[in-house]
C-alpha cells in the first residue's frame, strides 16, 4: 500500500537554513535624510554614503561570492550604542544590564533603512523581500551593529 512504500523511504524535512549574520564594529550610523541643494538637487549626506557602502562592503564580505536570497526574508537588527561619558558610573553600569534604555535620537527606524538599502543586492535581490523586521537598540560597551537576515522560504 502506500503507506508501506511512504514507510520504506526516508523522508527528512528540510532544516531551516542558518541565518546570514552580519557585524559591523564601531560607531553605528542611521540613514541621515536627503538634503537639498540651492539649485533644487537632492543628496544624501556624506556620512550615511560611507557607513552604507561600509555595511555593504561588510555584507558582501559575509556573502562570499554566494547569490543573493530570493523569497521572503526576516530581518534582525541589533543596534548597540555607546554610554555617555557623562553619565556617573552608576547609569552607565544600569544601562549596560539593560535598565536604562537609548531614547535619543536617531530613531530605530533610521538604522532600519540604513540596514536594508546596504543589503540590498548583495544578501537579498530587493529590500521588498523582507516581510519581517525585529529590531532593537540598547546600550552596550563596544558600538556596533548586528544583522540577522532569515530566509522564509518553505524548503530552506
Amino acid at each position: 500500500m502506500l503507506s508501506d512504500a511512504l514507510s520504506d523511504q526516508s523522508v527528512e524535512l528540510p532544516s531551516r537554513a542558518e541565518p546570514i549574520t552580519v557585524v559591523v564594529n564601531g560607531e553605528v550610523v542611521a540613514k541621515g535624510r536627503p538634503r537639498m541643494t540651492r539649485a533644487g538637487f537632492a543628496y544624501t549626506p556624506a556620512k550615511t554614503r560611507r557607513y552604507e557602502a561600509y555595511l555593504k562592503l561588510a555584507a558582501s564580505e559575509t556573502m562570499a561570492n554566494r547569490p543573493p536570497l530570493q523569497g521572503p526574508v526576516r530581518l534582525e537588527l541589533f543596534v548597540e550604542l555607546p554610554v555617555p561619558t557623562s553619565w556617573s558610573q552608576k547609569k552607565k553600569a544600569a544601562a549596560l544590564a539593560g535598565a536604562v534604555l537609548p531614547i535619543s535620537r536617531p530613531d530605530l527606524d533610521n538604522y532600519q533603512k540604513i540596514a536594508s538599502d546596504a543589503i540590498n543586492l548583495v544578501v537579498i535581490a530587493d529590500d521588498s523581500q523582507i516581510v519581517e523586521v525585529r529590531a532593537r537598540k540598547r546600550y552596550g560597551p563596544q558600538p556596533k551593529l548586528l544583522l540577522m537576515i532569515f530566509s522564509l522560504e518553505a524548503g530552506c
